[in-house]
């Protein structure tokens, strides 16, 4: 998924709620582009928050009627430095990527696609889907990590259930579950389903700082309400978390993770460590589009899929016939600071 939004936005503070270790995010409406927009929820990064873990990107969105919204239509885009996790409620969308990868996304099933040191690629919801709601969210790699060569991994995580709850975990380990996705810094993913009035109570790494989203539902964690499409982080030192749902049930993500502990800077759907790298890395993004065109600049960036001559492009080649790749925005007049 692109990133349409270069701020970051305010954050929404609870006073009370922060003095005892649980801060609330508020989501901020964010359209990812076109006439007929498909607007998503933003609570990852903001202004006085830009990690949990390594987790540097929430976007929430749905239930959207595709009729009316005009479904997910996301066409080729670059990445750097950072692995994307799709994860799905309802619906399905079409992954295409320029490292070979072509797979679809569904419900209950995560797809990780790895950029390292580049690549590029497209999102569509497919013609049957009718309702469209989910989760789309982006891990910082670390410095040892992020010249890697792109990869992509699927999996389908089994449920495991108690008393009135029954959790998906999709990256790390949780209540007995372990993921077998590839990460490169201690990672926590997970959807966690319970039922009215139910509580859960999960024994936590207290290593990891965390972050829980209600997707539906009302929610109670440890003592405090947390509102639907809200963000709540709980810093690190926590060796439990307490989960209590209201007359309706809740679902909800946990992501969690060890603090990077690296400065990152993020812009556009790039993710580097200086200004100057990511002033680089457009700058080759738009020349590779524009190859493909014939225009040295990238102003020309028309259908995906010409054929680019020679070798070493970071963000291609891609398969042939889709729309046009989308074209980087100006970069701001100020110089981009690290943030983490």
């Amino acid at each position: 998924m692109s990133n349409t939004e270069v701020a970051p936005q305010e954050i929404l503070c609870e006073t009370e709620s922060t003095r005892a270790g649980v801060e609330l995010l508020a989501p901020r409406q964010v359209p990812l582009g076109g006439p007929r927009a498909m607007d998503v929820r933003r609570t990852l990064p903001q202004r006085q928050r830009s990690l949990i873990g390594a987790w540097c990107f929430l976007d929430h969105y749905g239930p959207d009627r595709v009729g009316d919204s005009g479904g997910m239509k996301v066409p080729r885009h670059p990445h750097t430095g950072l692995q994307t996790v799709s994860w799905l409620f309802t619906g399905e969308i079409e992954h295409q990527d320029s490292a070979g990868f072509h797979a679809a996304v569904r419900p209950g099933e995560v797809n990780l696609m790895t950029a390292g040191r580049g690549i590029s690629h497209s999102e569509f919801s497919t013609p049957d889907t009718t309702v469209l709601h989910g989760a789309q969210l982006w891990v910082a790699l670390p410095d040892r990590a992020r010249h890697m060569a792109p990869t992509f991994e699927h999996y389908r995580p089994e449920p495991v259930s108690g008393s009135g709850w029954t959790m998906r975990v999709f990256l790390g380990t949780l209540a007995g579950s372990a993921s077998p996705v590839a990460t490169h810094t201690p990672l926590l993913g997970s959807e966690i389903l319970l039922e009215a009035g139910a509580e859960l109570t999960l024994d936590t790494d207290p290593s990891f700082e965390h972050g829980l989203l209600v997707d539906s539902g009302s929610l109670v964690l440890d003592g405090h309400p947390v509102p639907k499409d809200h963000l709540a982080y709980v810093p690190a030192g926590r060796g439990s978390l307490t989960l209590s749902a209201g007359p309706e049930g809740a679902r909800v993500l946990l992501i969690g993770g060890e603090p990077l502990g690296e400065k990152i800077v993020m812009w556009w759907n790039f993710v580097g460590r200086s200004h100057d790298e990511i002033v680089a890395y457009r700058a080759q993004w738009q020349a590779e589009i524009g190859a493909e065109n014939g225009s040295a600049d990238g102003s020309d960036a028309g259908p995906a899929g010409a054929a680019v001559a020679g070798k070493g492009l970071r963000f291609g080649p891609f398969p042939p016939g889709g729309p046009s790749a989308l074209p980087a925005p100006a970069l701001p007049n100020a110089r981009i600071r690290p943030r983490g």
